[in-house]
């Protein structure tokens, strides 16, 4: 099997327990709507990401310097946590959100590698390697949003792609994550 082959497979491995992840913490059980949760998270529980459009978030010139094309895809693998992401020669970029998850109660679900909290733009958010993601050459950072979450992924296109994964994204959110609905 090709080290391509491996990479996408860890990283669609990865990827999918991140969704199962995100299910296990609270908030909505599957197939609940977007609106509605049965968590006591937030007061308002993600009503700051209603209107937020991940696919419409970063600008060209952002997605460029990231080495990517402009061209938004779809990418959302649970109905609950919708997203897009933007493919590069070298790398990936993704960017969903998650109305129904704080970075803490993400972080109590278990199922990773590393899940580091830490402060980007003055808000919570903790770098995260879904189980088995280790030296797969993929990142993700989840940063408090809107009373939810926005979760960023940046996948090489093989796993040495790009030399420190967690070190390109952390360059993407910190630049961006100012943005983000409060």
């Amino acid at each position: 099997m090709s080290t391509f082959s491996r990479s996408l497979i860890a990283t669609a491995a990865g990827l999918a327990l991140f969704g199962l992840a995100a299910c296990t913490g609270g908030g909505k059980s599957p197939g609940g709507s977007e609106e509605t949760s049965s968590a006591p998270t937030s007061a308002s529980s993600g009503a700051g990401l209603a209107n937020f459009d991940p696919c419409t978030f970063f600008k060209p010139d952002e997605l460029t310097s990231f080495g990517v094309s402009t061209k938004a895809e779809e990418f959302t693998q649970v109905s609950f946590q919708p997203g897009c992401e933007w493919r590069g020669e070298k790398l990936t970029v993704g960017l969903q959100k998650n109305a129904d998850e704080t970075v803490q109660s993400l972080g109590k679900g278990g199922g990773f590698d590393k899940y580091a909290p830490t402060t980007v733009a003055g808000r919570d958010a903790a770098e995260m390697l879904v189980a088995g993601a280790t030296g797969q050459g993929v990142c993700n950072y989840v940063v408090s949003a809107g009373g939810g979450i926005a979760i960023y992924q940046l996948t090489g296109a093989m796993r040495d792609s790009v030399a420190d994964p967690c070190g390109e994204l952390k360059k993407i959110v910190d630049q961006t994550a100012s943005r983000l609905p409060e």
